[in-house]
């Protein structure tokens, strides 16, 4: 029997098409396979001065061993070129408000967002200002980073992907990654909580506004100086919700139903201990930064060995984590210090009230008289459509970005903008032999201001604040939009090295911040307050520090690893209380879910997910006719900071004040039992009821790649870490929310490296063919120490000079 002649025809159709499949798969995975950095073999390279090996192990680690820093710029900037090219040129795209030219309009906003403060022009003067060692640095690592692009066989394959081609890269551009740390720590360069700080001063009476912002000193771990008081209740005589009138309490579920309580914020943990409390003696420091996670991690895992006068046996050996785009050891371990860095959280950006000139547009107020205001047309080049040309007006304080409550405009005056605030002075950390040396050059950094926390062999630790800009105020309210138009009004100079707040060798051998306030007093006033977290993840890390006398790596990591729900105990009492007598079936459910308490914020707690979902009705309920009245005027309104909320909230509810209590409710129980309702209400009708509610339904990795969402799931899916259920919250040690999280956990001993501890959430490589591509996530997923120095060599690449 033959086949009939359609049916040979539809055959030849689906080999056709099978073989078409496989010639775009093997074709993609060629190009991929092509894009992989070259891990072993000889390159012969114009720019070295001497051979340079770079070995692997199973991680991917790369340990360059050179004869100068010199040749490790170089050679680092190629490694980093190789395996992390694409992640680069974002980070300098993100600041320079470049990224619609690389993916299209989808990037637009952000773009003008970011062009406003022209940080390229910003980073070209900081470059050209910096000293000639400095210069020849990033000169350096420049042609590192172009010689590794150029050695690919194939363009990174997200180009491909793209249909673009990359760029080479310039000097400034590290410094312009230096300034997507600045937009990503500093309010993405913006300040909208002081700008709806402004706004609740417009509508709220001074003393109500005081006591709804104020810190709370339950949680508070500061370093030096006590915690702030306990904040005053304001009576009906300053501000009494019954007589608002009804239209407040009628729109206030539907203006702040989604009002953020517990948001991710980029931060840290970072603490050390002195050496009488070390089993080494050599004083230990821990870190673990927390920023949004991709894959890769922003963090590329490195040792460094070359020559060192300085170090022990003339070899300097530093190992930890750079930043690719930079040729700094960001957090590390040398031999004889080890050091990290957490988030300060003081004020470094002021709104300017902005007067212009009723008869000429052009001029504004300064205190010598008028000045112009400088225009410049920015064109955002965009793939795939004409450009975007963005007029932004700027003046000696910084670029025109908004408008003040009653409509005058509002400059920005930020450190980021500020060419002064950029060097790679931070590479001095490789070679410094002491941590009080160390604590000398914190103030000299070109960084966004942190808290700086060292340790060293010798036994001594210390803390400070890294960062050269540090500015004066004078005659004006911090918290405030001011008009800086007046003599001797706005910043006046920079603090000097000697007016750092500096803590050397605690009498307690511990030291601990976590983006809390750390200082009180003249030291606060200096720093500012920039919306410190509540403090409660301080002091639980305080607590466990004190909780024993002796430390090893592994006991560090405990405490980064501690979950445990000290700050959420008190709230699970109160919702213990309000459900005590209740009938309602669905909340005696939710009352003997939640009433044995295990403390701790595990992938399985139901309670802790009961508790956590019930503190933040609370918040909203509570708060929500104070939000409705902001946002009848400012409809943008948002509750400010990540810690501005529970001192007040928490009051309240405590002392029962008839006067802030939204007229909704016959009483403060009524609240708290619509709270719980409303909980009950979200949860208990999701498939499986209350009993299938559990945190790591809500808290799970989300650790993506930045092309996943325009890929097809298939595809995206191989493209991401595994979307694990995580333990950990906001408020204790082990911060963890979808796509947020510690960046990387180090501990260690100075001189006993071999002891310490460098967990990761994602691999080295951004090609998923890779061998690195998800290499130690999965420890950091279970908290498995991963060694801090690397493992055997698995991979051997020596670049030698062209002649």
């Amino acid at each position: 029997m033959t086949t009939k002649p359609r049916f040979r025809w539809l055959r030849a159709l689906l080999m056709l098409l099978v073989i078409v499949l496989i010639g775009v798969f093997a074709t993609g995975w060629w190009l991929l396979a092509c894009s992989r950095a070259q891990l072993d073999g000889e390159r012969r390279l114009a720019g070295l001065g001497h051979a340079v090996t770079i070995k692997r192990d199973a991680l991917g680690t790369a340990t360059l061993t050179a004869q100068s820093r010199d040749d490790i710029d170089f050679a680092l900037g190629y490694v980093h070129a190789q395996e992390r090219f694409f992640g680069m040129d974002l980070m300098r795209r993100v600041s320079a408000g470049e990224l619609s030219e690389l993916v299209g309009p989808a990037a637009l906003d952000t773009d003008i967002n970011h062009r406003r403060h022209r940080l390229r022009a910003v980073a070209e003067a900081a470059y050209a200002a910096l000293p000639p060692d400095q210069k020849h640095t990033l000169d350096l690592y420049r042609d590192g980073v172009n010689a590794g692009l150029a050695n690919l066989r194939k363009q990174p394959w997200e180009y491909l992907l793209l249909g673009t081609k990359p760029q080479a890269w310039r000097s400034e551009d590290s410094l312009l990654v230096i300034a997507a740390m600045y937009l990503d720590l500093n309010g993405d360069g913006r300040d909208e909580r002081e700008l709806h700080i402004a706004q609740m001063h417009a509508v709220l009476p001074d003393t109500l506004d005081s006591f709804l912002l104020a810190a709370d000193p339950n949680w508070e771990a500061p370093l030096k100086d006590a915690a702030a008081q306990s904040p005053v209740i304001p009576g009906a005589d300053v501000y009494d919700l019954h007589h608002l009138g009804a239209s407040t309490g009628n729109a206030k579920l539907a203006d702040v139903s989604a009002m953020k309580v517990d948001e991710a914020f980029p931060g840290s943990n970072s603490f050390a201990i002195a050496g009488n409390l070390s089993r080494t003696g050599s004083a230990m420091v821990a870190n673990d930064m927390h920023l949004s996670l991709r894959v890769p991690d922003i963090w590329f895992r490195a040792r460094l060995r070359y020559p060192d006068p300085t170090a022990p046996n003339g070899q300097r050996d530093a190992v930890g984590v750079t930043l690719p785009g930079t040729p700094a050891l960001v957090v590390g371990s040398n031999g004889q210090i080890a050091w990290g860095f957490t988030n300060s959280y003081g004020d470094w950006l002021d709104w300017v009230r902005v007067q212009r000139d009723p008869h000429d547009s052009s001029r504004y107020k300064v205190p010598e008289g008028w000045a112009t205001i400088d225009k410049h047309e920015e064109a955002i080049r965009i793939k795939g459509a004409p450009p975007h040309i963005l007029e932004v007006e700027d003046t000696r304080w910084g670029p025109i970005l908004a408008k003040d409550t009653d409509g005058a405009p509002l400059a920005l005056a930020w450190i980021g903008g500020l060419p002064r605030g950029y060097n790679v002075a931070l590479m001095q950390l490789e070679r410094t032999t002491s941590a009080s040396a160390a604590l000398d050059l914190a103030p000299t950094l070109g960084m966004p201001p942190q808290n700086f926390v060292v340790a060293d062999s010798a036994g001594h630790i210390g803390w400070t604040i890294a960062g050269n800009s540090i500015p004066l105020r004078t005659g004006f309210d911090p918290q405030r939009p001011a008009d800086w138009s007046q003599a001797n009004t706005g910043w006046t100079g920079w603090a000097a090295p000697s007016q750092y707040p500096r803590i050397e060798n605690p009498a307690d051998g511990r030291l601990w911040t976590a983006n809390n306030r750390t200082v009180g007093g003249d030291d606060l006033s200096l720093l500012g307050d920039g919306g410190h977290d509540l403090g409660a993840r301080a002091q639980q890390i305080r607590d466990d520090l004190h909780a024993r006398a002796d430390f090893g790596a592994g006991n560090l990591l405990d405490i980064q690893l501690d979950d445990h729900a000290v700050f959420l105990t008190r709230w699970q009492q109160l919702l213990q209380q309000t459900l005590a007598s209740t009938q309602n079936p669905t909340l005696d459910q939710m009352r003997q879910l939640t009433a044995s308490w295990r403390d701790e914020a595990a992938v399985d707690s139901v309670d802790y997910r009961l508790v956590h979902a019930f503190r933040d009705e609370v918040h909203k309920l509570v708060l929500a006719p104070f939000a409705a009245q902001i946002q009848q005027r400012f409809p943008d309104f948002e509750w400010p900071g990540p810690g501005d909320q529970e001192a007040a909230v928490w009051a309240m509810i405590q002392q029962q004040p008839a006067n802030l209590l939204d007229p909704t409710y016959h009483d403060w129980h009524a609240l708290l039992l619509q709270a719980a309702q409303n909980v009950a209400d979200t949860l208990s009708k999701q498939p499986g009821g209350f009993a299938a509610r559990t945190w790591g339904e809500v808290n799970h990795a989300q650790v993506n790649h930045p092309l996943s969402r325009a890929l097809p799931r298939f595809i995206a899916g191989w493209l991401n870490m595994p979307d694990d259920e995580l333990p950990g919250d906001h408020n204790m040690p082990r911060v963890a929310a979808p796509g947020f999280g510690a960046s990387e956990r180090f501990d260690v001993a100075p001189g006993h490296e071999d002891q310490g501890i460098l967990e990761m959430p994602g691999g080295q490589s951004d090609n998923p063919l890779s061998p690195f591509y998800g290499a130690g996530h999965e420890d950091w997923v279970k908290g498995r120490p991963t060694p801090l120095l690397p493992g055997s060599d698995q991979h051997t690449l020596t670049l030698q000079p062209a002649s």
